[in-house]
């Protein structure tokens, strides 16, 4: 564990849980977050998930201005639901994603994990992508990824990010219940 991976770990856990109060600073502390990753990602040379966060970076970005001008009226995004053919067409992006980078990855390079590390990858720009625009799915895909990123990385011996992806599980269905109860309240679910 170095001290690169522990601030990281730390502002990961602040990022999600600014996110499930809907807190629009959650989005700086997660591009620091996401940035600071990167780096270890390459060190560790899980390539992928080096993407993966650099992919983040921008959707920091996209879901900071979705959050404060997004929206109908663009005055901000508010949380809603993903109908069947929007999370129909995310999945299959997931999915595509993950077999072209998969792919990519086992031919190119040296990744420790090409597949798994590719389909995780695909599959949390398609969550990152929802929660930026405030999709309440975005949770149901985050707790799968979570739990799977959990095995994974224990799996790594990178025990500090499997605490911190267990933590995100837990912040993940705190989101879940919090937004739901939120839509509920507004007449939506």
């Amino acid at each position: 564990m170095s001290w690169v991976e522990f601030i990281a770990a730390g502002l990961g856990v602040l990022a999600v849980w600014l996110t499930v109060r809907q807190n629009v600073l959650c989005w700086p502390v997660g591009l620091v977050m996401v940035l600071l990753y990167a780096w270890l990602f390459y060190d560790w040379r899980l390539y992928s998930n080096l993407i993966l966060q650099l992919l983040f970076a921008l959707l920091q970005l996209y879901g900071w201005w979705q959050w404060t001008r997004g929206g109908e009226h663009h005055d901000g995004r508010q949380v809603s639901l993903l109908g069947w053919q929007g999370m129909f067409g995310g999945l299959l992006a997931g999915t595509l994603g993950a077999v072209f980078l998969g792919y990519l990855m086992q031919a190119h390079t040296d990744a420790s994990a090409p597949w798994l590390d590719a389909a995780l990858t695909a599959f949390s720009l398609v969550a990152q992508l929802w929660m930026a625009q405030k999709r309440l799915q975005c949770w149901t895909l985050w707790i799968v990824v979570d739990l799977c990123y959990v095995a994974f990385f224990l799996h790594s011996a990178l025990y500090l990010t499997a605490a911190l992806y267990a933590v995100f599980t837990l912040l993940a269905i705190s989101g879940w219940l919090s937004w739901r109860r939120q839509q509920q309240l507004r007449g939506g679910l």
